[in-house]
């Protein structure tokens, strides 16, 4: 299955807001798992059914439910009629390959994003879709599989770390998107190591795989700009809106994520500028080295025009030639070829052709 734009031929045809799965089915179960704590409590299980979601709420707790698995249409469309949730919201959840955007709700703020990791057997960057769902008194994010994306910030809820115990929804939610981004910023700081990695060896081997690694990196910079660059505006629309979830006194933290965000795509233009300049530099040199061969040769051609001109005149099948009488002709042939030769060689090399 392509990475950049995914098969969606199973939703032609339907009217918008069917929950058709957009992507590959990643779990064989879907898997619900509740976190609820305030600063002196916290209890964590997993539920049997969607139908214990609301019942597992907690008053003056910090309600989590995480999802794991999208292929289990009858649960998402059961979840849009337990929480009001748009028809058309539920089906960019099942679409895997849905651009991040930010949605504000009468009763939630939504938020679909992207969660990159690499792949151990083939080393690429692939992306879990990730959506972030805030109302009054809960949290929920749905996810492709399980995995330990928020792992961080349950282990500090665990932990009683930090503010996050203190606070309420709208700080979970802040923490959950930071540890997207976070691992944003490690991921294209990992790749922009290897990058500046290759300038070392570029002008010291000329070796064909340089370019395969170079094209390589532009295509997984390419597409974390598929997920990164989006942010930035999802972001930007969350901090204009005014009649959100997300209380004024965490604006700062948000900010904060914007600007971290803003860093994030830059570095990304950044490296992929610089893997664009990699390989003008290596077809530069490549030129650069065919010219030398070729200023080599064709000083060589000069230097041997001249001379193949000489023998070829006492190569003709003339009866008279004066000098074929000659007793020192040969000498005086190879004199005048040596010569000229070296006289050609010491006039290129003081107009500093060679």
């Amino acid at each position: 299955m392509a990475r950049f734009l995914k098969d969606r031929s199973k939703a032609k045809g339907m009217v918008p807001g069917s929950l058709v799965l957009i992507g590959r089915q990643k779990m064989e179960q879907t898997l619900i798992q509740y976190i609820g704590y305030n600063k002196e409590e916290l209890q964590e299980k997993t539920l049997s059914s969607v139908d214990e979601i609301k019942q597992s709420f907690a008053p003056g707790k910090v309600n989590w439910i995480n999802i794991y698995g999208l292929h289990d249409l009858e649960m998402i469309k059961k979840i849009g009629e337990d929480f009001g949730f748009p028809s058309l919201l539920l089906e960019d959840i099942v679409n895997t390959d849905q651009p991040p955007k930010y949605e504000n709700g009468v009763a939630y703020d939504g938020f679909i994003l992207k969660m990159l990791h690499k792949e151990k057997d083939s080393n690429r960057i692939n992306a879990e879709q990730i959506t972030l769902l805030l109302g009054e008194n809960y949290v929920l994010t749905l996810q492709e599989r399980k995995g330990d994306f928020f792992e961080s910030v349950r282990e500090r809820i665990r932990k009683s770390k930090g503010r996050i115990r203190s606070c309420g929804n709208d700080y979970l939610a802040y923490a959950l998107m930071d540890a997207l981004v976070d691992n944003y910023s490690i991921l294209i700081e990992t790749i922009g190591r290897q990058v500046e990695d290759i300038e070392d060896r570029l002008f010291k081997s000329m070796d064909t795989k340089i370019v395969e690694e170079i094209y390589q990196f532009k295509t997984e910079l390419n597409y974390i700009r598929k997920a990164v660059r989006p942010v930035r505006e999802v972001i930007a629309s969350l901090l204009r809106t005014e009649d959100t979830f997300f209380h004024e006194k965490n604006t700062a933290y948000l900010k904060d994520l914007s600007d971290l965000v803003a860093q994030s795509s830059e570095a990304v233009e950044l490296y992929n500028n610089m893997t664009s300049d990699q390989l003008n530099i290596y077809n530069s040199n490549i030129s650069n080295r065919m010219n030398e061969v070729m200023k080599i040769l064709t000083i060589f051609a000069s230097i041997f025009i001249p001379l193949t001109f000489i023998a070829g005149i006492y190569g003709m099948n003339f009866e008279y030639i004066p000098e074929l009488k000659f007793k020192y002709g040969y000498l005086v042939f190879w004199i005048v070829i040596l010569i000229l030769g070296g006289g050609l060689l010491m006039y290129f090399k003081r107009k500093k052709w060679l």
